[in-house]
């Protein structure tokens, strides 16, 4: 698949919170009071994996991306 790609390695600190790069931020127009919807992806108690996407993006266009890389990441 090649829609998608690690873009940024980050680390959760002692409080819980994570800091995306500025580069990363400037690359998908974040900007201060954005809000992320934080989808998981898993079976049953095994998560594999977390995507972001901006609130405001969660619609049908966000589902027919994440339709088909869900069914290629599940299996």
């Amino acid at each position: 698949m090649n829609c998608c790609g690690v873009e940024a390695v980050v680390t959760v600190d002692s409080k819980g919170q994570m800091v995306l790069p500025k580069d990363l931020r400037e690359k998908i127009k974040l900007k201060p009071n954005d809000k992320l919807a934080i989808i998981i992806c898993g079976r049953e108690d095994e998560t594999c994996c977390l995507i972001m996407v901006k609130a405001e993006n969660l619609g049908s266009s966000v589902k027919s991306f994440l339709g088909p890389l869900l069914r290629e990441v599940l299996g």
